[in-house]
């Protein structure tokens, strides 16, 4: 990794909140955006059962409905909607904005890597297969 390029980049982790009046939370995945690097990229949980045993309380349909949401936003699908069609930037900041619903994501964190397709893996297997 001496040869290879360091870029900055920003992640959130999505987090299940199955009672948001409790502010319980469980990962299911990570965002990660890096503006110099061009990327922005999602990587979650989407097993029904796997979602359905870590929180039993939830309504998995409507969960992988707004994951598959956040997956056409990150691709720039115009299917996601017209915030798909705007910059990475305000894509990734749209989907990190706080909000009170079943599927939130954690503070805002940043970090440095030589590739970013490569970094969400990494920190999907530390943030989120863990708990999972």
């Amino acid at each position: 990794m001496s040869g290879a390029a360091w870029v900055s980049y920003h992640f959130a982790i999505l987090r299940i909140v199955p009672h948001v009046h409790l502010g319980s939370f469980v990962n299911i995945g990570v965002l990660l955006h890096s503006r110099t690097a061009e990327f922005i990229g999602i990587r979650a949980i989407d097993d029904r059962a796997r979602l359905g045993a870590l929180a039993p309380d939830i309504d998995a349909d409507l969960l992988l409905r707004y994951l598959d949401s956040y997956r056409l936003i990150c691709a720039a699908d115009a299917q996601g909607g017209p915030i798909a069609l705007v910059s990475p930037s305000e894509r990734f900041h749209w989907m990190t904005s706080p909000r009170s619903d079943v599927l939130q994501t954690s503070p805002v964190h940043e970090g440095r890597c030589a590739d970013p397709a490569l970094e969400i893996d990494v920190l999907f297997s530390r943030l989120v297969e863990p708990a999972a």
